[in-house]
């Protein structure tokens, strides 16, 4: 059987068929790990323990069959460097540009090629978009309703307005959770990453347009939901385009360049809803149509990135594969180490992934073990960020000030003030996403963004004929904020677009963002009703408890993905839960008690990943830079 089928075959079957002569044990390949019962948690490198001419014979099969035959002894040299990546030094075969290429990884590990970082900041600006978007519906939501004969506060407003409201605002998110996401699939097939990315930023480019000339609330619930199946879309693929195109040491600070864009967009929302608030009746239709800015440049600028590599491995076409990567790195050896790898990473996944279509991979987000645990802790994290309350105040923050005794313009300036902390203490997450890594992030910021709910809610107690009132609010809300910003802003959407495997990562990806944007969705719809009944003091308190309760959901159910890469993370999710969770319990938690309470710095915590020597060393050396 041949390595790589044609490209017909593998469309349908939606990944690469397995060699077993060239990839089982008589070629020379280590015993495997199991990805769907990983129960001693073992982290394997797949080359490992292959001998030199036995992985050179397999490098010229798989050159063959990828029609790189003029490549063959750059592979070889790649496929060295992958077996054991802190051993290159000892490889007689580099030069001294490639080992210097190689030691930057570590030593300066942000070194990389202009075309990576211009294809995920291009890329991320699809995510102003919809930054922009909620915080000019904020500010619209002053004024919309009483032009349209629906308001939903003072003496003239109703339940059935108040609904009317939640509804229109929640069009986006209702979009996003049902078509929007689920289309995501079918287009990455037929279409790729860019093709996807270009159709979705068609949507939310002209949707917003519509959505500043509406003339009924009708025909502007209509415009938002155009704007959610270019939303859904766009959140489903930009993450999965960007952690696919970036090297395992910085995925995590680049691909958190789409919560940088979206807390960016929502900064420039508010600052636009600043802009016209003295334009007259037509300030809500501007604060509404400005957010089609940030789509321009993605329209025009997709189609000058490369396609994701494993896009174009995924379909057979490993010589386009190959530049692209030579595009996204920094020499060639390095993009054929990468290539090989994730090559011989797909042949482990390919194990427990059959012929499927787009229905069936579905059913498998929920059947395989793997990719099952995947599908639970991206429900989570995305769940838990709009359990955290963010959107509260993305979606409500004006409503929320003007409640509290602001005037509309202070209540756009604390709004403002909002967008701006928002956006700035995202930026420390660049670094800290791939040191402290994403779980440790979430566990430490969601107890903060509890208390600091609490005390914003707390803080309405104080006479409204007090300077304090206000401010005591705002101060709160800002630290609230802070707290979220490098935490529960960056972790989902980077955490749900590297933990699936390649099979599964594009109905994967639309699983968790239909999560989060239906999640949104009932939270914009109910909100106004929730603050009419039990205030802003009980609407706050609600969601400091479920801080609490996302926080317990993450402590049980979500791995750490920091440093690893994308086919690694098999062995990671390979693990049961059962085992997972035990661990967390009887040696994680007990550890903490000890080191944190108690102040036992000689406490130790057994580790619960046991990592094959290649790949321990390779951990070693990076956390050692980091």
């Amino acid at each position: 059987m041949a390595a790589f089928p044609p490209e017909k075959e593998v469309v349908e079957k939606g990944h690469i068929e397995q060699d077993s002569e060239n990839y089982g044990p008589e070629r020379g390949r280590q015993e495997s790990v199991s990805l769907n019962n990983n129960i001693t948690a073992r982290i394997q490198n797949p080359l490992a323990g292959i001998p030199r001419e036995t992985l050179f014979r397999n490098v010229e099969d798989f050159a063959r069959e990828a029609e790189l035959t003029e490549h063959i002894p750059l592979f070889q040299k790649g496929a060295l460097v992958a077996q054991d990546p802190p051993a290159f030094e000892q490889i007689a075969e580099l030069d001294e540009t490639e080992r210097d290429a190689l030691r930057n990884e570590v030593l300066h590990k942000w070194r990389q090629p202009r075309a990576l970082y211009v294809t995920v900041i291009l890329c991320s600006v699809g995510a102003a978009v919809q930054g922009w978007d909620q915080t000019g519906s904020n500010g619209a939501n002053l004024s919309w309703p009483v032009a349209f004969g629906v308001p939903d506060a003072g003496p003239n407003a109703t339940d059935r307005n108040s609904w009317i409201v939640g509804v229109v605002n929640a069009g986006p998110y209702l979009a996003s959770a049902f078509p929007g996401c689920w289309l995501s699939d079918p287009l990455n097939n037929y279409f790729g990453r860019r093709g996807t990315i270009f159709v979705s930023a068609v949507f939310c480019l002209f949707s917003v347009i519509g959505s500043g000339v509406s003339q009924t609330w009708e025909q502007l619930l209509v415009t938002r939901l155009l704007l959610g199946i270019g939303m859904g879309c766009k959140a489903s693929v930009i993450p999965i385009y960007a952690a696919e195109n970036c090297p395992a040491a910085i995925r995590g600070g680049l691909v958190m360049s789409w919560q940088m864009w979206t807390a960016f967009g929502i900064f420039l929302g508010f600052t636009a809803n600043l802009a016209v608030y003295n334009v007259g009746d037509i300030a809500w239709r501007l604060q509404l149509g400005s957010a089609f800015i940030p789509a321009v440049p993605l329209v025009v600028g997709v189609y000058f990135c490369p396609e994701s590599p494993r896009w174009y491995i995924k379909k057979g076409r490993y010589s386009k594969a190959f530049q692209s990567l030579c595009r996204l790195r920094n020499t060639p050896l390095q993009a054929a180490r990468d290539l090989y790898y994730i090559h011989a990473q797909i042949m482990e996944e390919n194990q427990f992934v059959a012929k499927s279509n787009y229905v069936t991979r579905f059913i498998e987000l929920f059947t395989i073990p793997r990719v099952r645990r995947a599908t639970l802790a991206s429900f989570v994290v995305m769940l838990a960020q709009q359990m955290c309350g963010i959107n509260i105040i993305a979606f409500y923050s004006s409503t929320v000030f003007v409640e509290a005794g602001a005037d509309n313009l202070r209540a756009l300036l604390a709004s403002w003030g909002f967008g701006l902390v928002n956006f700035v203490f995202a930026w420390p997450a660049v670094w800290t996403i791939d040191t402290f890594g994403r779980r440790s992030l979430l566990l430490f910021t969601f107890p903060q963004m509890a208390w600091t709910l609490l005390a914003a809610g707390f803080s309405n107690y104080i006479p409204e004929d007090s300077t304090a009132h206000l401010a005591m609010i705002a101060l709160f809300i800002y630290l609230f904020a802070a707290f979220y910003s490098p935490g529960e802003g960056p972790v989902p959407f980077t955490y749900s677009a590297e933990i699936f495997p390649l099979s599964h990562r594009e109905v994967g990806m639309s699983w968790a963002v239909a999560t989060c944007l239906f999640w949104a969705a009932v939270l914009s719809i109910t909100f106004p009703r929730l603050l009419r009944a039990f205030g802003v003091v009980g609407a706050f308190g609600f969601y400091a408890g479920l801080n609490v309760v996302a926080l317990v959901m993450i402590f049980l159910f979500v791995p750490e993905t920091k440093q690893r890469t994308l086919e690694e993370l098999d062995y990671v999710f390979a693990v049961p839960t059962s085992v997972f969770m035990r661990y967390q319990i009887t040696k994680a938690l007990p550890w903490w008690f000890k080191r944190y309470v108690l102040f036992q710095k000689g406490a130790e915590l057994e580790p619960l990943y046991q990592f094959d020597a290649p790949i321990a060393a390779d951990q070693k050396r990076f956390s050692k830079s980091a």
